[in-house]
């Protein structure tokens, strides 16, 4: 009896927490691998085709998701030097990189209240990325998507870096006319959020709970 409540408890409290964690699956369709960061949840490697899943308390402020690419692994088997920035030689990362990098940002919401999210360019542009509500539902107007496959292609000759396009804005949104890289930014991903306070980016919402999904090159 005192065995089967126990049991009875430990699903009970299962069940519990999986309903206060939200999931996110990150999928890498890219020809190429993508090494993958969360803050929260660490970091990993996926191959194209592969799939990461996380499971984010409800309730996370400022969480973020970004592939960074052209890694490579040093003899013991831990992360080396990435183009995008090697996060201290470690898979699970602390801080975005410095060199170009495309994030998926978002906060949730608790029950009754609502979810954020966007794509920000801020750093720059290295892989591209889209961020959905999982089985196609639309929430707040679907969600953002940075589709561009060839990420030099209309770069700036100036902003080209071997990760990707970095960004010519400064932290106020200052050098960013349309003749400076803004422009190539927002004809590429017209939804994304190019500067901290770019008020012209889009940012969607969902219902608190909503899972989702980030793909590299959708």
């Amino acid at each position: 009896m005192a065995s089967s409540l126990i049991r009875l408890v430990a699903v009970v409290l299962l069940s519990a927490a999986a309903a206060d964690a939200v999931s996110i699956v990150v999928t890498n369709k890219c020809s190429y691998t993508v090494w993958p960061a969360a803050l929260p949840g660490g970091g990993t490697q996926l191959n194209t085709g592969d799939s990461w899943f996380l499971d984010v308390p409800s309730g996370t402020r400022n969480g973020r998701v970004w592939g960074r690419t052209g890694c490579g692994f040093i003899i013991n088997g831990t992360l080396g030097q990435c183009q995008t920035g090697d996060c201290g030689g470690t898979l699970a990362c602390r801080q975005v990189g410095a060199e170009p990098v495309t994030l998926a940002e978002y906060s949730l919401g608790k029950t009754g209240g609502a979810d954020q999210f966007d794509i920000s360019l801020v750093h720059g542009f290295n892989a591209p990325m889209s961020f959905l509500p999982s089985g196609g539902a639309k929430c707040g107007g679907g969600g953002p998507s940075c589709p561009v496959q060839e990420i030099t292609f209309n770069c700036p000759s100036e902003q080209r870096r071997v990760a990707g396009c970095g960004n010519p804005c400064d932290g106020q949104g200052n050098g960013c006319g349309p003749n400076n890289g803004t422009e190539y930014f927002k004809m590429s991903c017209p939804q994304t959020i190019t500067y901290p306070m770019d008020t012209s980016g889009t940012v969607f919402t969902c219902p608190a709970g909503t899972n989702y999904e980030i793909t590299f090159c959708p």
